[in-house]
């Protein structure tokens, strides 16, 4: 404590108020003695201009005064600046009763009368003073508590059961929003703002703790005048009498809306996805196990639809994530309309209040029904999913379709418990997937054997290429204008150890989807380089060898690289090798493809479009790609020589790829109607069983080494291909 703040401790200032300047001075020398500091004031306006400017701890006040007497002055006293808490002394010669009840009407913390014993009066002024701060402190106390309780939004009450009369805290009204007047009208007021669920809550929660003496919590929802709800806390306890009776109930409450908003944030991200609103996973699985137990006691079936939307992968790639996310919430929002549709309900479709749409992640969706008589009933449902998919859905200036392929699966037939319902309506998906997409399908057995048999396939994969298991065919390529093999294309085959020679059909799908076909990829160009060379250092130089490209690996980050190492491990020249890719993968992000495949033929490589004719390439960007060769698709060979359409196509292609100055190879010649009219047309590259077989690498040597009278030309007859053929 510094000097000043132990002066003004030790020695009270005190205003001394008084026209006569006789009993000022006595005043002054008998409080100066009793420890004292006196300021002096002879009017009612000095006194208050004193009293602003020294601001006095007590004030001692004549009544008696010109212009401004003790009462006025006091009076106006109160209304200044701390003026409501000094403690102020009337000092008067009248001891009649109404100057006594006016001084402390008009603000008198006491009242003497004169003759004044000045030992007495300071004794009184210390009293005043150690009553003063007491009541400051009090002052500081309910402050303090008023404002951590506004800090802590928590208020106090205590309920006079008696009386019926409540007190309550400044925060417990705010949190209430009601005035201090309606406050004490009793506890009813309060009862009023509660939601009408939670009146009834209260009261039934009160009795019990009235009746059993105990405390109690409880939240409960408030409503604002303005329409509002705030969550709020009321913690209390029951006080007995002397009796044991219960007497008062004290406690306090709490706003706590913003924990409530956090646990329904927490809620909602644990059991709805935040996309699109619907119910996750979590939450389904859930629902559908109370569904099957329903179904159970009740003995009838529940469905489970699993739906995912066909190629919904174009759209992230072509417009973008935002744009496939959009398109997710619209999904979602036909979802729920078709199952909410009154009208479905009319035509007699199995749509309850407790089926449930959900979104599992990514494209898929699933959706439960409950208490159906057959099969057939989701049928129904799946078709008006289907249905409700078929208009477009617009995204700003794209106007985009989708279809989806639903797998449906049945309890008790398909499964006893969710997570098998579940396994079996997405194996049911895959074989919508695969019987042609934009369909449903139910689950049955074989689907799950055939799933099983996949995942042996996957394992087997997996370590296929550590066991060296994995090798390549080779079927020649040929120029039939001088019967020359001028290349061969690199195929492979899996040499597994219990089922034997797997085609690439069985298992590039199965690489593709666990993430295989990169590694697979790569050592298919190695080895493929690797062998390629060996046939030119055995003197066929000219032979070139093409390679097939998955999108997959035409999407790996470093595929120049990849092509680089193959070909310089193997001290093959590149323009050796040429890539085979599809239309789909060549306008997949057409701008980067485009330098891609300029890096490529920059390293000399040659760029062919696999299965020509079967994409949905524009043929304007055929310029802009630096394609060395078409390969037109089997199935437009198949029957040029049977139906005049497939001819046509054949030859508008072979017409356009010759203005275009680029190559045109037939796949999949197997007569000799095919070869002469691909001839006549000016196609004379050719590749099919009327030629060869795909062979393995030494079966090809041997051919190459058989035909080679000059550098591999075949005889005109075919005949030294026959073995090839069979």
């Amino acid at each position: 404590m510094t000097d000043l703040s132990a002066s003004l401790e030790a020695h009270p200032l005190i205003l001394v108020v008084d026209d006569d300047p006789t009993i000022r001075m006595l005043l002054r020398e008998a409080m100066e003695v009793a420890g004292f500091t006196i300021v002096e004031a002879a009017s009612g306006q000095e006194a208050l201009s004193a009293f602003a400017g020294a601001r006095p701890e007590a004030v001692l006040m004549d009544v008696l005064m010109p212009e401004m007497d003790g009462f006025q002055t006091c009076e106006a006293l109160r209304g200044l600046p701390g003026g409501d808490i000094v403690p102020v002394l009337m000092l008067t010669g009248l001891d009649d009763v109404d100057s006594i009840r006016r001084a402390f009407e008009v603000g008198a913390t006491d009242f003497a009368t004169k003759p004044v014993s000045w030992v007495v009066l300071a004794h009184r002024v210390r009293y005043m003073l150690r009553t003063k701060r007491a009541l400051d402190e009090v002052r500081s106390s309910q402050a303090g508590l008023a404002s951590a309780q506004r800090i802590a939004r928590l208020g106090s009450w205590e309920w006079d059961l008696a009386t019926g009369r409540l007190q309550c805290s400044e925060e417990a009204r705010r949190l209430f929003d009601i005035e201090a007047a309606e406050a004490v009208e009793g506890p009813e007021i309060f009862f009023q703002r509660l939601h009408p669920e939670d009146r009834t809550a209260l009261s039934r929660t009160i009795e019990g703790a009235l009746r059993e003496g105990a405390p109690y919590g409880i939240d409960m929802r408030v409503v604002l005048p303005d329409g509002g709800v705030r969550f709020v806390r009321e913690q209390a306890e029951v006080i007995l009498d002397e009796h044991g009776t219960a007497a008062r109930v004290a406690g306090t409450v709490q706003d706590i809306t913003d924990r409530k908003q956090a646990e329904e944030q927490i809620r909602f991200l644990a059991y709805y996805d935040s996309l699109t609103g619907l119910p996750n996973r979590l939450m389904f699985t859930e629902r559908l196990k109370g569904a099957l137990v329903d179904g159970r006691q009740r003995g009838r079936k529940v469905a489970a639809l699993f739906l995912d939307l066909d190629q919904f992968k174009r759209i992230n790639d072509t417009l973008g994530h935002s744009f496939g996310d959009r398109l997710l919430q619209n999904v979602a929002d036909r979802l729920r309309a078709c199952l909410r549709s009154t009208d479905g309900m009319m035509r007699g479709d199995p749509i309850r209040s407790s089926d449930t749409v959900a979104r599992l992640g990514g494209d898929e969706f699933i959706v439960s029904l409950t208490d159906i008589h057959r099969g057939e009933d989701a049928a129904r449902v799946a078709h008006r999913v289907l249905d409700s998919l078929k208009g477009p859905f617009r995204l700003d200036a794209h106007e985009v379709f989708v279809t989806a392929s639903i797998g449906i699966s049945l309890y008790p037939d398909d499964g006893e418990d969710a997570e098998t319902i579940l396994k079996n309506a997405d194996t049911a998906m895959y074989h919508a997937k695969d019987a042609g997409r934009n369909n449903y399908q139910f689950y049955n057995v074989s689907m799950n054997a055939l799933a099983l048999q996949r995942l042996s396939l996957e394992a087997s994969l997996r370590r296929a290429l550590d066991r060296d298991e994995f090798l390549l065919y080779y079927q020649p390529q040929v120029d039939v204008e001088n019967w020359r093999v001028i290349g061969v294309e690199a195929l492979m085959r899996w040499r597994h150890p219990d089922l034997g020679l797997v085609p690439p059909s069985d298992f590039i799908p199965v690489a593709e989807e666990c993430g295989l076909i990169r590694p697979i990829g790569d050592w298919v160009l190695q080895r493929a380089c690797a062998q390629i060379k060996q046939w030119q250092d055995r003197g066929h130089d000219s032979l070139r060898v093409a390679v097939n490209l998955s999108v997959h690996q035409f999407q790996q980050h470093d595929l120049v690289g990849a092509v680089e190492r193959g070909a310089s491990g193997a001290g093959l020249d590149p323009s050796s090798l040429e890539l085979e890719i599809t239309e789909s993968v060549m306008m997949h992000k057409v701008e980067e493809t485009i330098v891609i495949l300029n890096n490529l033929k920059d390293r000399g490589v040659r760029i062919c479009i696999d299965d020509f004719g079967t994409g949905y390439s524009s043929l304007s960007y055929l310029k802009r790609f630096p394609i060395a060769a078409l390969k037109i698709d089997r199935s437009f060979i198949r029957d040029i020589a049977t139906k005049p359409e497939d001819a046509a196509i054949t030859a508008a292609i072979i017409a356009m790829a010759r203005s275009l100055k680029i190559d045109v190879v037939a796949e999949g010649v197997e007569t000799s109607a095919q070869r002469d009219f691909l001839s006549e047309q000016g196609c004379t590259l050719m590749q099919g069983f009327l030629f060869s077989r795909p062979l393995p690498a030494e079966d090809v040597t041997r051919l190459l080494e058989d035909t080679s009278g000059s550098a591999g030309f075949v005889a005109p007859d075919a005949s030294l291909l026959e073995a090839g053929r069979r």
